[in-house]
């Protein structure tokens, strides 16, 4: 005779994260509270759902612990290790190394933001830089023009 309470908990848990759950049930895993090397491993197993997908279900497993009061195991660096290696998202070009290499451990919805800024940050620049250059060759047009008329004053009032 089972306890309807476990009974209960247990659904409860099936719906909250049904994915990571069924995981869990087929590799004879501890679903609550999951440690961060059995859900980098759930991430790893189910790549093939994609990034977007996949940091669904890592999130359904995150709010399933937090909201019964568990460590949140997804916000350990193996987990976001796994993830980045599924998502492959490169860290900002203006980054120092140590920092690039920190930039990996990030949960993954950090790093799209910050891949998605610096993006517009360098699409932002390169247009300023555009800018300036035109300008600059503007001004050396008007400053070639502008000695040119004023040689040929020069030749006039000393004719």
């Amino acid at each position: 005779m089972t306890n309807p309470v476990l009974a209960a908990l247990a659904a409860a848990r099936g719906q909250r994260a049904p994915l990571f759950a069924r995981w869990c049930e087929r590799e004879r895993e501890t679903f609550l509270p999951a440690s961060p090397a059995a859900v980098a491993r759930f991430a790893r197993d189910h790549a093939g759902l994609g990034v977007e997908k996949l940091w669904e279900a890592v999130l359904d497993v995150s709010r399933a612990h937090v909201a019964l009061g568990f460590a949140d195991p997804t916000a350990a660096a193996p987990v976001a290790l796994a993830v980045d290696e599924i998502a492959n998202l490169p860290p900002p070009r203006s980054w120092p190394d140590p920092w690039k290499a920190r930039f990996k451990a990030l949960p993954h919805d950090l790093k799209t933001f910050i891949a998605g800024h610096e993006s517009m940050r360098e699409r932002s620049l390169r247009r300023t830089q555009h800018a300036l250059a035109h300008a600059n060759r503007s001004l050396a047009h008007l400053q070639s023009a502008r000695s040119a008329t004023t040689e040929v004053e020069i030749d006039e009032t000393e004719s």
